[in-house]
């Protein structure tokens, strides 16, 4: 990701909706070193913030909804969430909660591209989102995969000015030049019930050994680690109660 805080348009936040949340703070913790801190509040649902010492990085949830899949979230950052859920549905996509305000923190909703990936949009107001990118465990970079490429990119580009980049396989995502995600056709890589997606990436100083730890506390190895033509090496990994997510090798690692 080629910037180190939240701008307007590009992702902010991610959270992790999971049907055991003491068990999703344990694995994170031993994986990336993250401090959590559960909302004690009864109105915060059991929100947890995740820091590397005391800076913000990442949520975890409790899930809400009984259709709500165990998964990793992305949020992106506008600056009116209600006027940005009228683009989403202008463009085709379908806004599923919200907009609604979160304490003083920021306005939110949850929407649904054309494609059917579900993503976030954060209104900051006390709020920005995290307090660093690029860094070993925290946000790098964040991907959707989806069966449906150009319809993905006519409206993402359409809401949020984003500017695409494609080859053959795979598009990067950037703003004003800056890179921070790409997108992935699914093909037949994915069953055909696995619904379009977003999924973040976390930076890691070496990503073999991000797949080891992860498999020693309980996750798994989706994609064993790799390193990509031209770019940095990945894996994709998978928490004890199913929620995948990837890792990179962070920038700031060299």
């Amino acid at each position: 990701m080629e910037f180190d805080k939240p701008v307007t348009g590009g992702p902010c936040w991610t959270e992790l909706g999971t049907n055991d949340l003491e068990g999703a703070k344990r694995f994170y913790a031993e994986l990336f070193g993250w401090r959590p801190e559960t909302d004690p509040r009864p109105e915060a649902g059991g929100y947890t913030m995740a820091h590397l010492g005391d800076v913000p990085v990442a949520a975890l949830t409790p899930l809400y909804q009984k259709a709500q899949p165990v998964a990793w979230n992305v949020s992106f950052a506008v600056p009116d969430a209600d006027a940005a859920g009228r683009r989403v549905e202008e463009a085709g996509g379908t806004v599923v909660v919200g907009p609604m305000d979160v304490f003083d923190v920021g306005r939110f909703a949850v929407a649904l591209d054309p494609t059917g990936a579900a993503f976030q949009l954060w209104q900051a107001r006390s709020f920005r989102g995290a307090g660093l990118f690029n860094a070993p465990g925290t946000l790098g970079w964040v991907e959707l995969a989806t069966r449906d490429t150009a319809r993905a990119r006519d409206f993402y580009t359409t809401v949020f000015d984003w500017s695409a980049e494609s080859s053959e396989w795979y598009t990067q995502w950037a703003l004003g030049g800056a890179e921070f995600g790409g997108m992935a056709d699914m093909g037949d890589r994915f069953p055909p019930e696995v619904p379009a997606h977003w999924m973040p990436y976390f930076a890691v100083a070496d990503v073999d050994a991000a797949a080891e730890v992860a498999e020693r506390a309980g996750g798994a190895v989706v994609v064993a680690p790799v390193t990509v033509p031209d770019g940095p090496r990945i894996a994709v990994l998978r928490d004890p109660q199913g929620a995948e997510f990837g890792v990179h090798v962070s920038d700031m690692e060299g």
